[in-house]
């Protein structure tokens, strides 16, 4: 892959070893630069995991994705650079009760290095980590961003970040790979199925320096630490606006995305 056109896309610029701060500068690069987003699929469009298309969309076009996009690009760049990653299969669990079982409908990245096993994952949405976090238990971890932890309950792992205080949930695992026939199958399903949230969902997150922004449905927020301030979105112009300058969304004018939640 042309890794001199992905460093140009997320301002990533130095030596590359395989080391954890190469992994650390990488994933803060790429989750503050390329939104996660879903705005294809509102616009009935395909989303293909081919090579091509993804850099296509991610990088020549500088738009942004969700996790099979994001983490199959992050997969390839990661091996390019000689990193043995691989990846691993996973349920979101974020905002979402333990009695509930979603979908295993998310990927992330397993990296294998001398010092030990450290995770990646930039398309977590609003939630994606901006460091590579140890793959140690009960431990808590500082990132630019949240504290994350995983832990191990009921035979499953958790990725969990602390939020006020508080740890949540953001996805459960078992270690179980994720082959491409799994993720294009996933992949097919989160974007076409009826019930799947990102067609009913207006999404987009990107990491800032001093926290991060998210767009969902009507609401745009600007979050500075724990502290966050929520807009309302109250016309299609505004959300093409806020596309556009936060997020680095370029959209003609007079797109309208095929959503139920935004009922302007």
């Amino acid at each position: 892959m042309n890794l001199d056109a992905y460093f140009a896309r997320i301002g990533f610029a130095g030596a590359t070893p395989c080391t954890v701060d190469t992994l650390n500068r990488l994933a803060l690069a790429h989750v503050s630069t390329i939104p996660f987003e879903n705005l294809d699929v509102l616009l009935g469009r395909g989303i293909s995991l081919e090579p091509d298309a993804v850099d296509d969309k991610l990088i020549t076009r500088r738009r942004g994705g969700y996790c099979f996009e994001q983490n199959t690009l992050m997969l390839r760049v990661l091996q390019e650079l000689g990193f043995d990653a691989q990846p691993i299969s996973a349920r979101v669990r974020y905002q979402r009760p333990r009695d509930f079982t979603p979908a295993r409908t998310h990927v992330f990245l397993r990296v294998t290095l001398p010092t030990g096993d450290h995770f990646v994952d930039v398309g977590v949405g609003g939630m994606s980590p901006t460091a590579a976090l140890r793959f140690e238990l009960d431990v808590e971890q500082p990132t630019p961003h949240e504290p994350r932890r995983f832990i191990f309950e009921d035979g499953r792992y958790f990725h969990q970040a602390k939020l006020n205080d508080a740890w949540v949930d953001i996805c459960e695992f078992t270690l179980e790979g994720m082959p491409p026939i799994d993720r294009e199958v996933a992949n097919w399903f989160t974007s076409a199925h009826p019930l799947s949230h990102f067609k009913s969902r207006c999404l987009a997150a990107r990491a800032t320096p001093e926290g991060r922004v998210t767009l969902l449905n009507r609401e745009f927020t600007v979050r500075r630490g724990s502290v966050g301030e929520t807009t309302p979105v109250d016309s299609p112009e505004q959300l093409l606006t806020i596309l556009a300058q936060h997020f680095g969304l370029q959209f003609p004018a007079g797109t309208r995305f095929d959503c139920p939640a935004l009922d302007f």
